[in-house]
């Protein structure tokens, strides 16, 4: 299914279809799977071509990780000041796997520049004027090829489309989940402003722009069974988060362009030449391995049996004339392995390609034919630092933003106490930047002097608000602190 063929025949104007072609390029470089480099062919002589495997470090893959994992880990503490509303939230996001899948769509989205988190109500139960009596809430993940915005400003997505892939009895649908702002018209007519509304279809993914099911149709299909052809929020804030890095987008010449880029989208080439030398390296030991030339009378004995195995990859027959001014029988031959070379091209350019992607210089090293990455805490002027922090911005408001659109459909499905406008507070796991064991010690000093609450500093090493660290803390005996 060409879905910018479909997009057209429905009159949606979104992105251009080239921006989702590099979209498709950083994420080969993401698999090591890029056409025409790491599968290439090589030309034999009369018209014959041999078909070759470029090994590859998998770098761009490594970035990624490494950027998720400092972005997004279990140490990172979500604190909701509600209690009701906390306990809510994190029933919800426990059930999402969101501690493990948050960190996966974390490193998806610093290869492909953009993810998506989109909740939504399931198992509703409804009455007969369409109120909503019970639900339970669900969470969605969306990679970047399958986020199509159709409105921004200011570089934040305000209506977007959101396709989800589905096989079923061998083929394959595609729902397309369009999330707009419509004007918002009460029961008696006041105009209310607007409201978010969600229109779902569903196309079987034929050639050209598809074949369009009807609701009825795709009623039919366990996988969109009771899916609403349309929905209306009741809200005018969106039901859907989008997710980027913090890297202006320079690869499209649409300057305003609100989708990420790849972590690694400015940086291509250095992946490509780490892995040209990569390959260089690991072919240096394949064709410097040892061999020896054997006359053709030292491959059999009196009884014409082979004398050496022809299987063995060692031993080579030369014509009987190429030992003839040597008078050898066999000819020992050790080719020189250029370890030394590679491994400094190698680590050169991973100090470059480290560098690019904001993470300094000498953070990958590669040594004895592996890469060993640097763990050391990092000062608070370094490009590290600096890189962590500003991703930080975009991601600690896109997980309020999926917390209070979490507690938004929550209310909707009539669980009762929950606080929108409560305080949420985003613990980032800062440990590669500040000694953790030393901090605390010093918060220990500072609560002893009394310069720090015990409340406070409860509140900050257990991941809880004020009050509830206040309440929870034991009678304390005169004088005695720890």
């Amino acid at each position: 299914m060409n879905i910018f063929a479909y997009f057209k025949k429905k009159g949606i104007d979104t992105l251009d279809a080239s921006f989702y072609s590099k979209i498709a390029l950083w994420d080969s470089w993401y698999r090591s799977d890029v056409k025409k480099f790491h599968w290439y062919r090589v030309y034999r002589g009369a018209s014959n071509y041999t078909r070759c495997h470029r090994k590859s470090l998998g770098m761009a893959k490594k970035l990624c990780e490494d950027i998720s994992d400092l972005l997004l880990n279990e140490k990172v503490k979500i604190t909701i000041k509600d209690e009701a509303t906390s306990a809510f939230v994190m029933k919800v996001l426990e059930d999402a796997n969101f501690m493990v899948q948050g960190n996966e769509y974390q490193e998806r989205m610093a290869a492909c520049g953009t993810v998506a988190y989109v909740p939504y109500l399931t198992n509703m139960e409804v009455t007969e004027d369409g109120a909503v009596l019970s639900a339970d809430v669900k969470l969605d993940y969306v990679v970047a090829k399958n986020i199509f915005p159709t409105a921004w400003e200011n570089s934040r997505v305000t209506e977007c489309i959101f396709v989800f892939e589905k096989t079923y009895k061998r083929k394959k649908y595609a729902q397309l989940q369009h999330h707009k702002l419509e004007p918002w018209i009460g029961e008696n007519g006041e105009d209310l402003g607007f409201q978010y509304v969600i229109e779902n279809s569903v196309v079987l993914a034929s050639d050209g722009a598809g074949k369009e099911l009807t609701p009825a149709q795709w009623n039919e299909i366990p996988h969109f069974e009771g899916l609403a052809a349309r929905v209306e929020t009741g809200s005018d804030k969106p039901q859907f988060v989008i997710d980027k890095l913090n890297i202006a987008n320079n690869v499209d010449e649409d300057d305003t362009n609100p989708m990420g880029i790849s972590i690694y989208a400015n940086s291509v080439d250095v992946l490509a030449k780490i892995d040209l030398e990569y390959d260089s390296y690991a072919n240096e030991f394949t064709l410097g391995r040892k061999r020896i030339f054997v006359a053709p009378e030292m491959l059999t004995d009196a009884n014409g049996s082979q004398v050496f195995d022809p299987d063995d990859s060692v031993f080579y027959q030369l014509p009987e004339d190429f030992f003839k001014e040597s008078h050898e029988a066999m000819h020992e031959v050790n080719m020189a392995l250029r370890v030394q070379e590679h491994e400094q091209a190698i680590n050169n350019d991973l100090n470059l390609l480290s560098f690019k992607c904001g993470f300094g210089t000498q953070y990958y090293r590669f040594e004895k034919g592996s890469i060993t990455t640097a763990t050391q805490v990092i000062s608070e002027n370094s490009d590290m630092y600096r890189t962590i922090k500003k991703h930080e911005i975009i991601l600690q408001d896109a997980l309020k933003d999926l917390i209070r659109a979490i507690i938004r459909l929550g209310k909707t499905a009539g669980v009762a106490d929950l606080v929108e406008d409560t305080d949420i507070t985003i613990d980032f796991d800062d440990s590669i930047i500040v000694d953790k064991e030393t901090e605390r010690a010093q918060d220990r000093q500072d609560v002893a002097i009394g310069v720090m609450s015990l409340a406070e500093y409860r509140a900050k090493w257990y991941g809880e608000t004020e009050e509830a660290a206040a309440a929870k803390l034991p009678e304390q005996t005169p004088g005695v602190l720890f």
